[in-house]
């Protein structure tokens, strides 16, 4: 039955919500071992059930960022080491939160695990913060009684996650800031500086080449247009966060990306990364490669990637070695498919893989450094041949005029 309680937690604090227990006793044990003193406790009402439905459902949209899931990884993985058991471990994880709403999620994973769940079970229920490769992790860990390591092994994984994304982030803010200086320099000359130039080549009368006439009236239409272009940027911003919000539009824009030149190469290798990173881990946690294979498809909504995770598993089910589906399918490097191939013929598959992702992480940091390096001149000469076509285009007249004189 559903109980409602008042009690104060390990800081002091009072809090109240609704526990479901066989009976009042039980109850006030199960919120005991969460560390809580009850102060209060009588049967729910329906709306306090109702409150609670309501609380479960407010429950799936908490969020933990990247970094947050790394720090909660990696301290399950510290405490469970230590010998701490985990409900003990998680209670104090929650005692460190201080978003209201994680504490929540984190009380009720507790919950979950002292009413019988398994702890991967739990942690299902938040698709969105635990996928289901960290799930199958946890589930192989309980499996072996081997939790503590695999909690390792996944602060590791998506340590290498975050660190990946920060280069790529930070190898790009340059290259933004140029972009984002070279907008302001052309907005500055057509709206301010051309139309000054206008006014004084009207004054002296001077004829005007053809690329200056051009400025001119470019600079004029979009000071009288300006609506026109404003809004269709933001027409494209809103259809682009349409599209990306629907399963169509992403699968769409997975697919193309991987096509750009040079940032498509960039962005295979990501791919390319995360998948023998995860599928790695999962083998080395006595997950079967089917069923790792099938976690792995879940990293990139990339059609490519996902036709050739479909042909890996067709030559595991016929008895063939995966690292001839990846020489196939042309994705992957002949270094990294020889390193599979030894990791099959030694027995030492998971190791193999997950070496593989290192030596992928290693190089793709190279990769996004070079590729960060060539964008950068190619903004910079983009930037001057707009500013040098736009004072040649002003200044032309200026010249005639002084030769005259």
């Amino acid at each position: 039955m559903n109980l409602a309680y008042e009690a104060i937690d390990g800081s002091g604090r009072n809090v109240s919500d609704l526990v479901d227990a066989p009976s009042v006793k039980d109850a006030v044990e199960i919120l005991r071992q969460r560390g809580l003193m009850v102060t209060h406790i009588t049967r729910a009402k329906a709306e306090e059930t109702q409150r609670l439905t309501e609380a479960s459902s407010e429950l799936l949209k908490v969020r933990f960022s990247l970094r947050q899931l790394v720090m909660f990884t990696r301290q399950m993985a510290m405490l469970l080491t230590s010998g701490s058991a985990i409900v003990p471990a998680l209670n104090a994880l929650m005692r460190q939160m201080k978003d209201e709403r994680q504490q929540r999620l984190v009380r009720q994973i507790v919950a979950d695990l002292e009413e019988g769940h398994t702890f991967a079970d739990a942690l299902r229920k938040y698709p969105s913060i635990f996928d289901a490769s960290y799930c199958a992790v946890v589930a192989a860990g309980e499996a072996s009684a081997n939790l503590s390591p695999m909690f390792t092994k996944l602060a590791n994984m998506i340590g290498k996650r975050k660190s990946m994304r920060n280069k790529v982030v930070g190898a790009m803010i340059y290259p933004a800031l140029l972009v984002t200086l070279c907008v302001g320099i052309i907005n500055v000359l057509l709206f301010f500086v051309i139309p000054r130039f206008g006014d004084m080549f009207d004054t002296l009368g001077v004829p005007l080449p053809a690329s200056t006439e051009f400025m001119l009236a470019l600079a004029g239409g979009l000071r009288v247009w300006w609506p026109v272009p404003v809004g269709t940027v933001i027409a494209l911003v809103v259809g682009g966060v349409y599209v990306l919000k629907s399963s169509a539009g992403r699968q769409f824009l997975s697919d193309v990306q991987t096509r750009i030149p040079v940032v498509g190469r960039v962005l295979s290798r990501l791919i390319q990364a995360e998948i023998m990173r995860i599928l790695g881990m999962l083998i080395e946690a006595k997950v079967g490669v089917l069923d790792a294979l099938d976690l792995a498809r879940g990293v990139t909504g990339n059609h490519r990637y996902g036709v050739l995770c479909n042909r890996i598993e067709e030559a595991v089910t016929s008895g063939n070695s995966i690292s001839s589906a990846m020489e196939e399918s042309h994705l992957i490097d002949a270094s990294i498919c020889q390193a599979v191939r030894t990791g099959e013929e030694s027995g030492s598959l998971g190791e193999s893989v997950s070496y593989a992702a290192d030596v992928l992480d290693e190089e793709n940091a190279e990769l996004v450094g070079v590729t960060t390096k060539l964008i950068e001149p190619v903004i910079l000469v983009g930037m001057g041949v707009v500013v040098g076509i736009v004072a040649i285009s002003l200044f032309t007249p200026l010249f005639d005029v002084t030769a005259a004189v």
